[in-house]
């Protein structure tokens, strides 16, 4: 097991969502502040596309997290067709491309050294914390989309293990990131405990590939 930021290396030809999540407020979106003299709607994380960063150097011995800073979601359909060229053309690199409303990529030909993720917080209500479709619909057309898959379980939210499991077991993931929030966002209410954490985590290994991130306690301890 490894944390994610380890082994990917992230490059954003596409920046920018508007699906609000309150625990990317101090992720993203300060990231993006520090963009105001290079693009101003990097800073102001609106959905826009950099073609020139197409052209960026991608190493073959990480995976490649395309557009992490963003959702693709909001991507134009013509920026994604480059998207996708570009890592059709890389075919010995194996590429990330994560939404939170998988259906934004029905109709695409998705080339096969590309792994399409999702977030999936809790198989719980989550209409409180963000604008995204539910984790229900996304754990639908998850499904539904043939191609290679991973999943994001970040930040871990408390959820119903059966439920969880067999999402989870039913999308066949090739990799499962888990992890706790990695910053105060009033979320550590809605946190399961660290033993129930782990026995999903357990229980997930059991038929794919799981990759942690931050595990604590609930007093914030890794």
């Amino acid at each position: 097991m490894s944390y994610m930021y380890k082994e990917t290396v992230t490059k954003n030809p596409f920046k920018g969502c508007l699906f609000n999540c309150i625990y990317c407020e101090n992720s993203f979106k300060r990231q993006a502040k520090r963009q105001k003299n290079r693009c101003i709607d990097c800073y102001n994380y609106k959905p826009h596309f950099h073609p020139e960063r197409l052209n960026d150097y991608l190493p073959k011995n990480k995976l490649i997290f395309y557009c992490a800073n963003g959702d693709i979601a909001f991507a134009k359909p013509e920026w994604l067709s480059q998207i996708f060229e570009v890592i059709k053309n890389k075919s010995d690199r194996t590429f990330l491309l994560q939404t939170k409303k998988p259906s934004c990529l029905y109709g695409y030909d998705i080339p096969d050294n590309c792994l399409v993720g999702t977030t999936i917080e809790t198989n719980r209500d989550t209409s409180n914390i963000s604008k995204a479709p539910e984790s229900c619909v996304r754990y639908f057309h998850m499904l539904n989309l043939v191609c290679r898959k991973f999943v994001t379980i970040e930040p871990i939210l408390d959820f119903d293990m059966e439920v969880m499991k067999r999402w989870i077991k039913e999308i066949d993931p090739e990799i499962v990131w888990v992890g706790y929030a990695n910053h105060t966002n009033g979320l550590s209410l809605d946190e399961p405990e660290l033993s129930k954490t782990q026995e999903l985590i357990k229980e997930l290994e059991s038929f794919t590939d799981v990759r942690l991130k931050t595990i604590r306690d609930n007093l914030g301890v890794k």
